[in-house]
């Protein structure tokens, strides 16, 4: 598949906000997004509008904060989703599309039931939480992010095992938890889990380097298959180095490969090699 035909749905509804800077991650690399209303797929929109989830090669839930964060974040956004469009988003995840979630996108990929999915595609219920971050507040920091998947996910198939990058988060409830102590066992046989919070010295630590007192210090975690992601740091924010915190004080060129561009890349190379 060559990378301008990869149709990319950005989804969206009322209180999202990060899907410009999605949109433009996917343009940039040259695949062909579209920024979608929950309701053009749920045929709730002009004729002209209304669009079909077959019909996109990938599904990103950008972050932002969609139907204001109540009742939990993300829940009302996946609940629209599932009771319109629930038969059709489980074939999407079926035929191993890729499917990322960031930050509030990652709450909604929860909410439905598509992650962690353990032992299958798509639960009736959530098996996990992001809760509200120990430090009882919202966090806008840089965190520093180590890749820790063996090869199965494909939006880090081109990053480097043990690799540190660096993401910004934004959220007030990014505490992962699971069901039960024994899902994080399976978690990391299953090769489920992708990223993880460290320090500077690429350790794992508490506050502030894990901003939210997440579970086994965990940013991120993928599906058994892999094509699905969620993760609660920005990899859309730092595209360039232009958006790094420390990028006045370094001599890289402001536009050049941000730590977050190389996301991006592996899902549209995987697709690219199909």
């Amino acid at each position: 598949m060559k990378v301008e035909d990869i149709r990319v749905c950005v989804l969206r509804i009322e209180g999202t906000n990060c899907e410009d800077e999605t949109f433009w991650a996917f343009k940039e690399l040259g695949a062909t997004p579209e920024k979608v209303h929950i309701k053009q797929l749920l045929g709730q929109s002009p004729a002209i509008y209304q669009r079909s989830l077959e019909d996109y090669d990938v599904l990103a839930f950008p972050g932002g904060f969609s139907a204001g964060d109540y009742v939990r974040a993300g829940a009302i956004f996946a609940a629209r989703l599932k009771s319109g469009l629930g038969p059709k988003v489980r074939k999407f995840v079926e035929k191993e599309k890729p499917v990322i979630g960031i930050c509030n996108g990652f709450q909604i990929l929860v909410e439905l039931g598509l992650l962690p999915a353990l032992d299958g595609i798509m639960t009736e219920t959530p098996e996990a939480a992001l809760y509200t971050n120990d430090s009882g507040r919202f966090e806008c920091t840089p965190t520093l992010l180590k890749m820790e998947n063996r090869g199965k996910c494909i939006f880090t198939s081109k990053m480097k095992k043990n690799g540190i990058s660096l993401f910004p988060c934004a959220h007030a409830e990014g505490k992962l938890m699971l069901r039960d102590e024994g899902m994080l066992d399976k978690l990391i046989e299953n090769d489920q889990i992708v990223f993880r919070y460290v320090d500077d010295k690429g350790e794992y630590a508490g506050y502030p380097w894990c901003p939210n007192g997440s579970l086994d210090h965990i940013a991120g975690i993928c599906n058994p298959i892999g094509n699905v992601m969620g993760l609660m740091p920005h990899p859309e924010r730092v595209f360039t180095r232009f958006t790094h915190p420390d990028f006045t004080r370094s001599d890289a060129n402001p536009h050049s490969r941000g730590d977050g561009r190389v996301v991006f890349e592996s899902v549209l190379d995987h697709l690219g090699r199909k």
